[in-house]
């Protein structure tokens, strides 16, 4: 009924893009399975791994000889779909990505090119003969095949001509039958009778999963660490021996269950998947027009520059003109002037004449009048000053800062730059602190609004909640445990605002932040540990009398663990705590205890803090016989040299491959959680709220946070967010 139900809301025609190969754009043919969960046909596989090949071949040959041969290529029927994975493998050689090493004529494969992530994926060590078959996706294509040639009928195998259509096809006797010949062919009471039998198709390949490491076992368990199917060998000795590992059936109806919950939910949101198209199709023709109207806006806006710039051009040429007109008239006015002393050379030679006079009375009467017009003559010539100026460097227009400005114009801004969330400032612990700055300190904002919301399936679109604030952080309070919030935050500036932020997305602890110290009356061994005055930090040292008795000691020095423990229980209820472990630390233990097994810590400190029989941890500490027994009162995980051990789950024999599986990079901050009713206790990356190991403990009596130390390290409590981390002054004014 389910499946009906779905099969009629998604149409087999509706998923044809989910059924074309990334490589060679056709419909699937015996697809495989990549480690980054992308299919991909086994053809194509194999010929993208023949061109890399070529290629290296190619690129080897031309490092030892100078000469260069001709590319042989592949001869294929089909040259268009060779030119498809051609490209594809071309894409992959343009990302630079190297998939084997140049260190000798025959290189060999390590990595895939995945044309559908385009990411280089590592095959291992058996290469595409460690892939899975998807028989479900070739299944579906079949499906897909037969729904595409429904007017071709499939004929019975076995009808005497003319033959009949078939009605079903047996997948023991790879072949098809009509209802006679298959009553015929398999009668009641025999083996045949219990062949697998479909509708009628032409795809006979035995739908069998075969271990890739073990080829002759069927895979009938599901590794719960590396998500894929393994066979019982995998689980007894291989790489899963220390994984978590399921039933198929179990897997089975969980997978599927979580999927058909997926899809009822995209299901059930088709109407407001459509309504949402409807919106982003409407936005499109808004944005359409909007940038039309723009383009016209902008274009009247440089016209208007146009405009000014021709009437300050007419008004510079009117000036310029105006006072050349001006400058001409004055010098064309000298010239006449200085014509006319041209003409006085006549006075020079009546001047002469006059001075032949004798008779003084006559002189003196002609010569006074003579005599000034000689003397303004003389004054002229004295005194030569052009009238006006040739240069015009007044008229030079200084068009600096204005072009400046205009290399400089731009779009009409908010003037309150978008501030940006310091996501290494900002924390998640038993309340949210988010800090944020801005690029420019010209453009920071009065105030600011932050708004955060939870995420959630059950609610596709959370409503906003919005605080305003008027520094640059801000604490808040009371969210949901286990969940994830998406923060983000913007500047006004009076009536104006900036853009959003980006989303910062955040995820607070699974349960409540249980607070607590270290208990300096716990009877811990104070000459090789220091506690802070505020005993939120411990620090181990090798202590003084071990200092006096080294030169006691030939073979070298040995020291044990030292224990501390929070200074409050817990009886009930669930609880998580953070804590840093220093990068410099040799050894470190953390975890959980019960008061009784505390107790027996100190009291036979002794015998019991030996790292070779040292037992609570499960970490081996170079004895491959030790490993962590269940239902104990006590879990604590190894963490040192900058690395997180995960406890090995059984005494099976491991080997180095599985060894190295279970150190991850140690993260700089680890949270435990503890759920004291449920009797289970988990460790996790705090910073990223991702759980890294879990485990059952027997919660008899009150559990105290417990820690072990050996070699120089330190760790410090994680503090909880208080208001003393608000900064509401700006440090920089």
């Amino acid at each position: 009924m389910e499946g009906d139900r779905l099969e009629s809301a998604v149409t087999i025609k509706n998923i044809e893009r989910e059924l074309i190969c990334p490589a060679c754009k056709e419909l699937f043919t015996h697809p495989l399975i990549l480690p980054c969960q992308h299919s991909i046909c086994h053809k194509c596989v194999k010929e993208i791994l023949y061109f890399t090949l070529e290629d290296s071949f190619n690129d080897a040959a031309s490092e030892t000889s100078n000469q260069s041969s001709p590319r042989n290529r592949m001869h294929s029927p089909s040259l268009d779909r060779i030119d498809r994975v051609n490209r594809s493998a071309s894409q992959r050689r343009s990302l630079g990505c190297r998939g084997w090493k140049r260190n000798s004529l025959t290189p060999k494969t390590t990595t895939f090119p995945c044309p559908g992530c385009r990411h280089d994926i590592d095959l291992g060590e058996r290469g595409i003969n460690g892939l899975f078959r998807n028989f479900t996706l070739e299944t579906i294509v079949e499906r897909y095949r037969q729904a595409a040639r429904a007017a071709t009928a499939i004929m019975c195998d076995l009808c005497k001509p003319p033959p009949q259509e078939s009605t079903k096809s047996c997948m023991d006797c790879s072949a098809s039958y009509c209802n006679e010949c298959f009553k015929i062919h398999h009668p009641w009471g025999t083996v045949k009778a219990q062949h697998e039998y479909v509708g009628p198709t032409t795809n006979f390949r035995p739908k069998i999963l075969m271990c890739p490491e073990h080829e002759m076992e069927r895979v009938n368990m599901y590794c719960e660490i590396c998500r894929r199917p393994v066979c019982h060998l995998c689980k007894l000795g291989g790489s899963h021996a220390n994984h978590r590992v399921t039933t198929m059936s179990s897997a089975y109806k969980t997978l599927k269950e979580k999927l058909s919950k997926d899809i009822n939910y995209l299901i059930s949101k088709e109407s407001q998947v459509k309504s949402q198209i409807t919106e982003l199709g409407l936005l499109m023709k808004e944005a359409e027009h909007n940038g039309e109207r723009a383009k016209e806006e902008a274009s009247h806006s440089f016209d208007k520059l146009f405009d000014v710039l021709e009437e300050r051009r007419a008004t510079a040429l009117r000036a310029i003109e105006a006072s050349k007109n001006l400058r001409l008239e004055k010098l064309h006015s000298q010239i006449e002037e200085y014509q006319g002393l041209l003409e006085n050379n006549g006075l020079v030679g009546y001047a002469q004449e006059v001075l032949k006079e004798t008779d003084q009375s006559c002189f003196v009467q002609t010569a006074k009048q003579l005599h000034e017009r000689i003397q303004k003559a003389t004054e002229s010539l004295k005194s030569f000053r052009p009238a006006a100026q040739a240069s015009f460097e007044d008229f030079v227009l200084d068009i600096a800062k204005p072009q400046e400005a205009l290399g400089d114009m731009s779009f009409l801004s908010s003037g309150v730059d978008m501030p940006e969330i310091n996501e290494e400032q900002s924390k998640m612990y038993n309340k949210a602190l988010i800090c944020w700055d801005h690029p420019q300190k010209a453009g920071s904002a009065d105030t600011y609004i932050l708004e955060y919301r939870k995420l959630n399936r059950e609610d596709a679109n959370p409503a906003w909640q919005e605080t305003e604030v008027f520094g640059k952080s801000e604490i808040i309070s009371d969210l949901d445990t286990n969940s994830s919030y998406a923060f983000r935050v913007r500047g006004y500036k009076g009536s104006i605002c900036s853009p959003w932020s980006r989303e910062v997305i955040l995820h607070t602890p699974p349960a409540p932040v249980f607070s607590f110290l270290f208990d300096d009356k716990c009877g811990y061994n104070s000459e090789h540990l220091m506690l802070n005055a505020r005993r939120n930090a411990v620090e181990s040292r090798a202590g003084f009398p071990l200092l006096l008795g080294a030169e006691r000691i030939q073979a070298g020095c040995y020291t044990t663990l030292d224990y501390v423990v929070g200074d409050t229980g817990i009886v009930k209820g669930k609880h998580f705590w953070a804590l840093r472990v220093e990068p410099y630390s040799y050894l470190v233990k953390v975890g959980v205890a019960s008061d009784a097994k505390i107790q027996e810590w100190f009291q036979n400190s002794r015998d019991l803090t030996s790292p070779r029989y040292e037992q609570d941890s499960g970490h081996d500490s170079g004895s491959e016989d030790i490993f962590v027994e269940s239902l104990q009162p006590f879990t604590l995980v190894t963490l040192g040299m900058k690395k997180f051990f995960i406890p090995k789950v059984s005494p099976a024999p491991a080997a180095s491959k599985d060894s190295m599986n279970r150190i991850l990079p140690m993260p700089s901050c680890i949270g435990i959680c503890l759920d004291y009713d449920k009797g289970k206790v988990g460790f996790y990356d705090a910073d990223r709220m991702k759980c890294l190991y879990e485990r059952q403990v027997d919660c008899s009596g009150k559990m105290y946070p417990a820690f072990a130390l050996m070699g120089s390290a330190g760790i410090h409590l994680e503090e909880t967010i208080a208001a003393k981390y608000l900064k509401y002054e700006d440090e920089d004014m």
